[in-house]
């Protein structure tokens, strides 16, 4: 099964160039549609609610839905291992599924990005000055093992996530200055700082942890016990890199809210694990799982024609998808010195051949990436609107020229896998970031050659490498392919122990505060953020 949503390919140095204008279009700050003072079913970032507070089901699901049956599949992050059930700290591979375990104050509906509806929250009502939002919440909420949810479990999690989460959350959870318990079934969330539209949709959807069941557990330790949640799924077995099955509660308390109805209809929900996605096509092929998503152009092109397919074992969809579908590409860990110069980063730009790669290895199935906010309104198109430049013009001399004129578009090629006209403009600006060729190297004022490392833990992008770094040693750079262990891997981009690394991210809709897990300069030094590339940049940070 493949979603149609343009796995596209790029690169992380080139959309350095207009991230600060991608980022600010996502936050020109309308006025939020969230009513202040008055307590509602729901909240909302812009403009009213789609679902009044009568409302008995999301329009897109069906309330009479059958349950049972199971579904296998290998999961959205197709992951290759796991070692943890604690998605919530920095250290471990924590396995996929873990959010059917947990309970949030609120949450989002899937046609409605911007919105959120009461969960275990009744109620939210938002402070005049914006400032503060409260909940009140249901007295029937209980965790799996029929213990009551109450305030001061939410006020656990939001002080044991930011304290000592996974990094991330402290970034998200900054300008959020407390919560506090203001009866047993009532909370309070104060807010500081000036960017406040997100906050309260951001604190609506944390899961909420049982304070009981961590005071006699260590919250930041990795563990194999599945943990106590009060959602619709329970662990019933697993084996540790190989599987996990969640089966469905028929005890869950809030089975019939609105919210819910019409959704977690299968029994039992299994997410496979398999060494490489060689392995686990495979598998599919023998049946042994029921869902995949197709990533891999070469798979999907040849790996199909099969009995399976013809006699319709296997049914094969492409699927219309108008979410993000965001950036995959090279990201160049710009915390290393020999990517500090921008023309080094501009001339691998150069020297990779998008046009020959989609069309001898993705089959011309690839549009080239040029934004992290592909398939989206939130794209920079054309030169900055009115809005945007009034929000540019106070750092115009902190930013490069190019964002205030048309967006950022990545080099094309002849198609001929090694362009000798963009090689020679990469080989210039190597030559003017102070990168001289010597014999057949590339090498500094200190004589130090210009080595760069692929880090990869699978050979299916080597054959994207490959061509790649035989341009990059034309140019007189030393490239090479590091493959190491999915484990190992994990621990040095964490630890952004790397020089480039091939990703992917997808952002949301309406982009928030996670913006700053992306981009700011805070997450750039912040170990397991989602800033790869290591982006320090004060326009950014402030306008996020």
């Amino acid at each position: 099964m493949r979603h149609d949503r343009k796995a596209l390919f790029g690169h992380g140095s080139g959309q350095i160039i207009r991230v600060a204008t991608s980022v600010l279009f996502g936050l020109l700050a309308a006025a939020s549609g969230v009513a202040a003072d008055e307590a509602r079913h729901g909240l909302s970032a812009f403009g009213e609610l789609k679902y009044g507070p009568d409302f008995q089901h999301f329009d897109y699901v069906n309330p009479n839905a059958p349950k049972g049956g199971r579904l296998a599949h290998i999961g959205p992050a197709a992951t290759i291992t796991f070692d943890s059930f604690n998605p919530f700290i920095l250290r471990g591979d924590a396995a996929q599924g873990l959010d059917l375990l947990f309970d949030s104050l609120m949450v989002r509906a899937m046609d409605e990005p911007d919105a959120v509806y009461g969960l275990v929250a009744k109620t939210a009502k938002l402070a005049p000055d914006r400032r503060s939002v409260t909940f009140q919440m249901r007295p029937e909420a209980k965790f799996s093992d029929g213990s009551p949810l109450t305030a001061e479990d939410v006020v656990f999690t939001f002080e044991t996530l930011k304290t000592k989460g996974h990094p991330h959350y402290r970034i998200l959870l900054r300008d959020v200055v407390r919560a506090e318990a203001l009866g047993p079934h009532e909370v309070r969330f104060v807010f500081q700082g000036e960017n406040l539209r997100d906050l309260p949709l951001t604190v609506a959807t944390l899961p909420i942890l049982s304070k009981a069941y961590y005071a006699t557990r260590e919250f930041d330790q990795t563990t194999l016990e599945p943990p106590l949640g009060s959602g619709p799924y329970r662990i019933s077995d697993f084996k540790q890199g190989s599987y996990t099955t969640f089966k469905r509660r028929e005890d869950y308390w809030a089975k019939d809210l609105p919210v819910n109805r019409g959704r977690y209809n299968f029994d039992e929900i299994r997410y496979e694990y398999f060494r490489d996605r060689t392995a686990a096509l495979e598998s599919l092929k023998a049946g042994a799982y029921d869902l995949r998503e197709e990533f891999t152009a070469k798979d999907w092109a040849t790996s199909y024609d099969i009995p399976q397919v013809k006699d319709g074992r296997i049914v094969l969809l492409t699927l219309p998808d108008e979410s993000p579908s965001g950036a995959q590409g090279f990201f160049l860990n710009n915390r290393r010195a020999k990517f500090s110069d921008r023309r080094v980063r501009k001339a691998l730009d150069y020297a990779f051949d998008f046009e020959w790669t989609n069309a001898n290895l993705f089959y011309s199935l690839y549009t080239r990436t040029a934004s992290y906010f592909e398939n989206s309104e939130m794209k920079a198109t054309g030169k900055p609107s009115p809005e945007e430049l009034a929000l540019l013009e106070p750092y115009r001399d902190q930013l490069p020229p190019e964002v205030f004129d048309e967006p950022y578009v990545p080099p094309v090629s002849d198609g001929s896998g090694s362009d000798r006209r963009l090689l020679r403009t990469a080989a210039k600006l190597l030559e003017e970031a102070g990168w001289e060729l010597k014999g057949n190297q590339r090498v500094n004022k200190n004589g130090e050659v210009l080595s760069i490392e692929f880090l990869v833990y699978e050979p299916t992008f080597e054959r994207v490498i490959a061509p790649y770094i035989k341009n990059l040693k034309s140019l007189g750079i030393d490239a090479y392919i590091r493959r190491v262990d999915p484990a190992q891997f994990e621990r040095r981009v964490k630890a952004f122990d790397f020089d480039i690394i091939t990703q992917r991210f997808s952002m949301r809709l309406t982009p928030g505060a996670e913006l700053l897990n992306f981009f700011g300069s805070e997450a750039a030094d912040t170990e397991g953020s989602f800033n790869r590339a290591g982006i320090k940049n004060p326009v950014v940070d402030a306008l996020a």
